[in-house]
């Protein structure tokens, strides 16, 4: 797609702001060094590589944490970019926003690789007070406050939009097209944009608070060992936010398709009763679904499990469906101009609705009992963010830069297009036949039998990073490109 359009007006939706920019390389850089960090682990996991116990836990800390601080951070990107184009948000939140989260990262930094902090990123009480000599009070402190810092930011970027969606729409009902959904449809239902935005500040805002509450009684147990805290209620409270927290960035990177696509296609895709319906129960799916995290926690009352099982079937199916379902309606006989854009979302499509089939299959009672402490989890997880939610950034990244290509350019895209989808379903294909044959996981060393599917996982994530490198790697250098032109 040129920079203009039909009628030779620029597209304002390709104009990055600088912050924007800042997000995205900073995505770019923290991707590639996580799935480092990643191909170490599976390389010891499969005997190719000698790590002691504590590097690798500190590895596995730093990858878990990591990956999911960058997703919400290149996923916020992509939603402040568009919901920018219909409201006013704040720059200086905006802004403010990286700002702590870096200093976030360098406390964890400082937590893991200097204080020896290795309770991975779920923090789950009363680990972090409880290291068996491993670290200290004061690495668990830098982690658990470093986590703080973070979120702090993202409520505060979360409040900045609420206040600008609420000053263009009036309550946060109409934002997500409640007249529209509930009445009738007069066809100015809000774009997707805003509603997923809408959708994503309500729920992220909630599991933010509740994160941020018992990160706050961590931090005070760990100073104040009398203060103790039910372990139970820790656990609901610390995986409530975890998976409303990993959920939301596929909800913000997928405004990515609903506003790209369209431009690809020639086709609008507006709001609907069917679009607002999905994207309203969503809001409540996905904050009453997490249950399925607990299936192994006999002390949970029976009826949140049978709940967590049940509306876990039933989640994947409103705005996952809706959104493939609508996407492959957009692209059919549209003409569209097929290019690495185009082609990374629609591959998101395709990994987004492939997670959901091992996820469902772990979220089933009697299977979790099974599979939930093997590789199989980490195969479900790893399906809905390496080929869902990254190719959605990887692809905005190329729809802002991406307009002036090279034909050796673009065979090289093409190359590095095929290699990621590839490797990428090879690896997760890895981990799940390596849960299916019982490989645990988060553990550093694997018995002969389940070698194999370390290495090929191994393999798999070489290639995997070998493509994203290049397309990081071109993104960058398009910046640069630009940045020459300018001036």
């Amino acid at each position: 797609m040129s920079e203009v359009d039909a009628k030779g007006a620029p597209d304002p939706a390709r104009r990055a702001s600088a912050p924007v920019l800042a997000y995205l390389v900073t995505a770019g850089a923290v991707v590639l060094l996580m799935m480092a960090f990643g191909l170490l682990m599976r390389l010891a996991q499969g005997g190719l590589l000698q790590l002691g116990p504590d590097t690798f836990y500190e590895l596995l800390t730093l990858h878990g944490a990591g990956m999911v601080g960058i997703a919400a951070l290149a996923s916020v990107a992509v939603m402040w970019h568009f919901l920018g184009q219909y409201v006013r948000l704040s720059r200086g939140m905006f802004i403010a926003n990286l700002v702590l989260f870096l200093a976030g990262v360098v406390m964890i930094l400082a937590s893991v690789l200097a204080g020896g902090f290795a309770g991975a990123w779920t923090f789950l009480y009363p680990l972090p007070a409880r290291p068996m000599g491993v670290w200290d009070t004061q690495a668990a402190a830098l982690f658990v406050g470093g986590l703080l810092v973070i979120g702090t930011g993202f409520l505060l970027l979360y409040l900045d939009a609420a206040r600008a969606i609420l000053g263009q729409y009036g309550n946060l009902g109409r934002a997500l097209g409640w007249p529209q959904l509930f009445g009738r449809d007069d066809g100015r239902a809000p774009p997707v944009a805003v509603v997923a935005s809408t959708m994503v500040l309500i729920i992220n805002s909630i599991g933010i608070t509740v994160g941020a509450a018992i990160l706050a009684m961590t931090l005070i147990n760990l100073y104040v060992p009398a203060f103790a805290i039910d372990p139970l209620l820790a656990k609901n409270m610390t995986y409530f936010f975890g998976h409303v927290f990993i959920n939301a960035t596929i909800y913000m990177a997928v405004i990515a398709v609903y506003e790209i696509l369209p431009r690809h296609t020639g086709r609008p895709w507006k709001s609907n009763k069917v679009v607002l319906a999905a994207w309203n129960a969503s809001l409540i799916m996905v904050m009453t679904n997490y249950p399925h995290h607990l299936l192994m926690d006999f002390a949970m009352p029976q009826w949140a499990l049978v709940a967590g099982q049940v509306i876990s079937y039933a989640s994947g199916l409103p705005v996952l469906v809706v959104t493939v379902f609508g996407a492959l309606t957009n692209v059919y006989r549209s003409g569209i101009r097929w290019d690495l854009t185009s082609g990374l979302l629609l591959l998101s499509m395709f990994g987004w609705g492939a997670g959901v089939i091992p996820a469902i299959i772990d979220a089933t009672v009697v299977i979790n009992q099974v599979m939930h402490n093997t590789m199989w989890v980490p195969g479900h997880f790893h399906t809905y963010l390496l080929l869902g939610m990254l190719p959605m950034v990887l692809g905005f990244m190329y729809f802002l830069t991406g307009d002036r290509q090279t034909a050796a350019g673009r065979g090289l895209d093409r190359i590095g297009f095929w290699v990621f989808a590839v490797a990428g379903l090879g690896f997760v294909l890895a981990f799940l036949a390596g849960g299916q044959a019982g490989a645990p996981r988060r553990y550093a060393e694997h018995l002969a039998q389940w070698l194999p599917y370390d290495r090929a996982g191994a393999l798999f994530a070489a290639l995997v990073l070998a493509a994203t490198l290049v397309f990081v790697g071109r993104f960058l250098l398009r910046l640069g490109q630009a940045r020459s032109r300018a001036v």
